[in-house]
């Protein structure tokens, strides 16, 4: 095989990595902050169950929970999560970042001095206003660096599909590289990982320029 079919193949296996990539953060970045506000509850039991299950997915790899959500309710209930693969592969994608954006999303909100939120009040701001008019504005600004982050991280976690046999483009690039014993289909894999990166760290950079017009 020459190496430009390599390159096509694997680069058929790159829309479904983008797809992982982008919906993951789809779904995980809104979901991180209902966690992170779910973990700040004043009540005790919410706070408690919150935190309980932002450290199991902490810590447990995420490959684990891939094959948990892939085939964990086919061997405890008898049917699958949907035949196919993207959905469980995301829904634990998403979850797990959550739990990483959600400790993000609260050292950001916790970093704001508690005297904004008595200025708000005195202005006569609910606590909805105040969070979205004053509070969420600089914590975005302060949080963004950590969520750069984990992005790029996420980049490089897609691979781990292919432990549910989903035919992203590292899973592609390893089938190739077994059938013609060659270790060539992983240096090309590297380079579009490392591309996909460098994109993604560009954009991110360019979202972090565009913040600082508003100093903290």
């Amino acid at each position: 095989m020459t190496l430009w079919t390599m390159i096509i193949k694997m680069s058929e296996g790159l829309g479904k990595t983008c797809a992982i990539f982008f919906l993951t953060l789809l779904f995980s970045l809104p979901l991180g902050m209902i966690v992170a506000l779910l973990r700040m509850s004043k009540n005790k039991v919410i706070s408690g169950i919150t935190r309980f299950f932002i450290s199991i997915l902490r810590g447990t790899p995420l490959m684990l929970q891939l094959l948990a959500v892939t085939y964990g309710p086919y061997y405890l209930f008898g049917f699958t999560v949907s035949r196919n693969k993207l959905i469980p592969v995301v829904i634990a994608f998403a979850i797990n970042y959550a739990a990483y954006f959600a400790e993000i999303y609260r050292g950001g909100i916790e970093s704001i001095p508690q005297g904004q939120y008595e200025a708000a009040e005195v202005l006569g701001y609910s606590g909805f206003q105040t969070f979205m008019r004053i509070i969420l504005p600089q914590v975005i600004k302060r949080i963004v660096p950590s969520v750069t982050n984990e992005v790029v991280t996420l980049v490089k976690d897609t691979s781990l599909a292919f432990t549910v046999s989903y035919q992203e483009m590292f899973t592609i690039g390893k089938q190739i590289a077994n059938s013609q014993t060659s270790f060539t289909p992983f240096m090309v894999a590297g380079v579009f990982y490392f591309m996909f990166n460098a994109i993604v760290a560009w954009a991110m950079g360019r979202v972090e320029k565009r913040l600082d017009y508003y100093k903290i």
